[in-house]
């Protein structure tokens, strides 16, 4: 077994990675950005060694800085993690001629798979069933519009070196595919050096299920069943499941030998996942099931493997590294109850889960235990940049059977408190709370199909929320007043008081709170014994509680209530259970002060590149066009017009680097 590993890469994978190395006995060492410095697996590692500046191409994308680390460190052998260089067969042979091993396949195994054509006609060759499609070198937008009616509406674009739902878009008639191939290669070519696509018949009610597979150097492979990762948004998981919902015993036998024979026909060494795309509009059918892709790495979601299994699958990579055969064989593996994991983002679900960048002021995730595994890249305190992928932590969960699994994934969201970013707990918990999911009615487009659901319109604040900001504000005055009070000359002064207090009247204040656009204006009595009266729109709501290190206990009305209170400024965030509210607290000092509106001017939501400008100065604009097109935190945004207009000003051409809240260009509205 290694004395020493490197591992080549950052945020939860790091850390999940460095978790069992230690458990084994096995000294690690991290590589780290600028932006990285500070970072969690840094301080979990035993020792790490900076590779270089912020973005990706100049830090965990340089493999000779990696290697270097490597050698430098005295490492045996690189974990790549997932990402970045994982699946770079240049990278697996340039750690072998340096004498160091590359915990992952050969690099013969990862150029079979790398590019998706080429693996489906390897699978073809081996009786895995593929998708309808064409997989082939002519990539003449004419010829492949021709394959596409010949394949039959609707098709999907996929890049084929793609992955995470880059360079691919679903297609549903001729006039709309010339604008979807431009910009399903404009991806390819920008996230993986490769504009070549291909293109898949589009199943109308399909289910995502991929099966774990794991080989060792000594012949032997095996699969650990199978997870659902049907619950996408913009092809990318969301929720992801094992086992899967309602697997038939047949087709699970059926889809574990295809995958191992995946594995098998390609020379797999390692953790592999198989990925297949199931026509469920009849159910679940043995007959029914077809080859996407095979992941050459551990995947994101292998703590739900895990967690029925009872394997430490990372462990498992060690092993077979090390030339050891795998632990164990297809009879001793069995399922034992049922695991969900989520995955919680810093990003704004209402905003089309726009990323969300900032400092997390406040970060409490449930507790763990044998029902709950938190699997993390940062601590409270840490920011979210816009360098990296914006996931704060995957949620994963246990029970004896799905509904009770259910139960806690829905109490363990619950209790989760994050403030300083918006994050996709609110959207998780109407997913794992619909009652479609319960009854396991899935498929890829589940949550285009229940969006109003699962997106509704933004509700305002209730009474009980103002309430809890009210009796926050009142607590941190009285604290500010107390601290004063004690180092002044006089501690009992009336005036370094914060209840209001009036000679011969009952003490009182009023607060104005902005939700949104949104006035909240309510008067606060104060009370004998500490409590407070709100009047709030439907009521008066009585109150006392006590804040302690962010978290707010209070009884409203005679109800206990607990609620995290974050505040920055006047800026306050109430986090409740499983609901955050962001509330402007609005100080009379300043009601001199005005917003300055940018008028027609549009600025970037996020800092990021220029892709795409698609108007010109001068032209005419319809309300809702797309103007330009922002690629940041991997993905494409595009910027649309607010109103009808025209455009008077552009500031910024393709190619050029935004910051946030750079103003973009100008609009004239004739308003």
């Amino acid at each position: 077994m290694f004395r020493k590993i490197l591992i080549a890469n950052r945020g939860e994978i790091a850390c999940r990675v460095i978790r069992t190395a230690r458990s084994m006995g096995i000294a690690t060492v991290a590589v780290y950005s600028d932006a990285d410095a500070q970072a969690r697996h840094v301080a979990m590692a035993d020792s790490a060694i900076h590779i270089g500046p912020a973005p990706v191409s100049e830090s965990y994308l340089r493999a000779d800085a990696i290697i270097e680390a490597a050698r430098a460190s005295g490492a045996e052998a690189v974990h790549p993690g997932y990402g970045f260089l994982s699946e770079n067969a240049e990278f697996a042979e340039a750690l072998a001629a340096a004498g160091l091993v590359f915990i992952g396949p050969p690099a013969s195994a990862i150029r079979a798979m790398g590019l998706k054509g080429a693996a489906k006609a390897l699978m073809e060759s081996a009786k895995v069933p593929v998708v309808p499609g064409y997989h082939g070198d002519n990539q003449d937008a004419d010829f492949l519009l021709g394959q596409a009616e010949a394949i039959g509406w609707p098709v999907l674009i996929k890049a084929v070196a793609g992955g995470g739902g880059k360079g691919m878009r679903r297609v549903d008639k001729a006039a709309d595919f010339a604008a979807a191939l431009a910009g399903a290669q404009r991806e390819g070519a920008g996230s993986f050096g490769n504009p070549k696509v291909l293109l898949e018949k589009y199943l109308v009610k399909p289910r995502h299920i991929e099966i774990q597979v794991f080989a060792d150097s000594h012949g032997n492979a095996v699969h650990l069943f199978e997870r659902d990762c049907s619950v996408q948004r913009r092809h990318q998981k969301v929720l992801e499941e094992a086992p899967a919902p309602d697997m038939p015993p047949a087709m699970r036998q059926a889809m574990g030998k295809a995958a191992v024979e995946a594995a098998k026909v390609i020379g797999y060494v390692g953790a592999g996942t198989v990925e297949f795309i199931a026509d469920v509009a009849d159910g679940l059918r043995p007959d029914r099931f077809y080859f996407m892709e095979m992941n050459t790495r551990l995947q994101v979601e292998h703590p739900v493997t895990e967690m029925i299994t009872g394997q430490d699958l990372v462990a498992w990579q060690l092993r077979v590294a090390a030339g050891e055969p795998l632990p164990l064989q297809q009879s001793d593996l069995h399922i034992q109850g049922h695991a969900i994991e989520a995955r919680i983002y810093a990003e704004d679900p209402a905003k089309g889960f726009l990323p969300s960048i900032g400092k997390l002021h406040q970060l409490r995730a449930p507790a763990e235990g044998p029902h709950v595994r938190v699997d993390t890249g940062v601590r409270e305190g840490d920011s979210v940049t816009p360098f990296y992928d914006p996931m704060i932590a995957k949620l994963i969960v246990w029970d004896a059977d799905r509904a009770a699994a259910l139960r806690q994934l829905r109490r363990a969201l619950g209790s989760y408190r994050i403030a300083g970013v918006a994050t996709n707990i609110g959207f998780l918990l109407a997913l794992a709370g619909h009652e479609a999911f319960a009854a396991a009615d899935l498929d890829t487009g589940f949550i285009e199909r229940f969006r109003a659901d699962l997106l509704p319109d933004r509700k305002p604040a209730d009474d009980q929320v103002i309430a809890m900001a009210a009796l926050g504000v009142v607590l941190q005055r009285r604290q500010a007043a107390t601290d004063t009070a004690r180092n002044s000359a006089d501690r009992y002064s009336p005036w370094a008081s914060a209840d209001g207090w009036r000679l011969n009247d009952t003490g009182f204040d009023e607060l104005h709170f902005k939700d949104g656009e949104d006035d909240r204006i309510c008067r606060v009595d104060y009370l004998a014994g500490g409590a407070i009266r709100i009047h709030g729109q439907a009521g008066a709501i009585e109150a006392r509680g006590e804040l302690t290190d962010g978290s707010l206990d209070a009884v409203l009305n005679g109800q206990r209530s607990h609620a995290g209170l974050v505040r920055q400024g006047n800026d306050l965030t109430i986090l409740c259970p499983g609901a955050s509210h962001r509330l402007l607290l609005v100080d009379p000092r300043d009601a001199g002060d005005e917003d300055v509106g940018t008028g027609g001017a549009l600025a970037a939501p996020m800092p990021g590149k220029i892709v795409q400008v698609l108007v010109a100065e001068g032209a005419a604009v319809a309300k809702g066009q797309a103007l330009m097109v922002l690629e940041a935190m991997k993905m494409e945004h595009t910027i649309a017009a607010p109103a009808a207009g025209k455009v008077s000003k552009l500031h910024y051409a393709a190619g050029d680097q935004v910051v946030e809240g750079t103003t973009l260009l100008a609009i004239e509205t004739g308003e």
